[in-house]
């Protein structure tokens, strides 16, 4: 009987042996997956990258009202140039804001150590007929603030500071020139005149509580006055 028992136990497992073997057999080859491409990383924006190409484009200059004409002046902190600006008969609007600078949509706290190379601005609107510019820059811009001093405006020091004009077209471009060559001339400052002039470019308007500054807070801060 146990000799009985132990021959049925060994076809048996005979059996199952065969069975296992016959579906390794017939089951599929397990492949390796192929490799998965690499990723493509963004490109990043380097010292071989256009950065013009990355930055939106420049829209067209501001439309004012028929007859009126704008400029960008900058001159040290917007405060006091604002102030100063929006009490000048044929002045029609102000406004602080920054222009001049790469980085797109800057706070206020990104125009600090050139870090998006703008400059604190004022966009000043103006009646032509009341108001030249040549009067604008030479009797105003030029005396409300020190066009000598690179970088620098009073206590407020970097690129962000910097005396500027951003012109709209030739003829302003040509006014800013000649002006600029009269005052550097006329001797009444010590060292050479530093003013920038350049190609208006896309301007942005500075933080709510920028806006007529001193106006809100008279007293405050400010490095500007008139000179005679």
């Amino acid at each position: 009987m146990r000799r009985w028992i132990a021959t049925v136990s060994l076809l048996v497992a005979s059996l199952v042996l065969f069975q296992t073997t016959v579906a390794a057999a017939d089951a599929p080859q397990k492949t390796s997956s192929p490799k998965k491409a690499p990723m493509t990383q963004p490109t990043s924006i380097n010292a071989s990258t256009n950065l013009a190409a990355a930055l939106p484009a420049v829209p067209p200059a501001p439309q004012p009202a028929p007859g009126l004409e704008t400029i960008y002046l900058a001159g040290g902190c917007f405060w006091g140039m604002e102030e100063i600006l929006r009490k000048i008969p044929g002045v029609r609007e102000t406004q602080s804001g920054y222009t001049g600078g790469w980085l797109p949509n800057p706070k206020y706290d990104d125009t600090h150590d050139s870090k998006s190379g703008h400059a604190e601005s004022v966009k000043v609107v103006f009646d032509p007929k009341t108001l030249s510019l040549e009067e604008l820059l030479e009797k105003w811009f030029f005396r409300m603030h020190d066009p000598t001093t690179l970088n620098r405006q009073g206590n407020d020091v970097g690129s962000q500071y910097r005396s500027a004009i951003f012109t709209f077209n030739e003829t302003q471009k040509t006014t800013a020139e000649t002006v600029k060559a009269r005052v550097n001339a006329s001797g009444k400052w010590r060292r050479p005149v530093v003013t920038e002039i350049a190609t208006a470019s896309i301007w942005y308007s500075a933080e709510g509580y920028h806006q007529k500054y001193l106006v809100k807070n008279p007293g405050g801060y400010t490095c500007h006055f008139m000179r005679d």
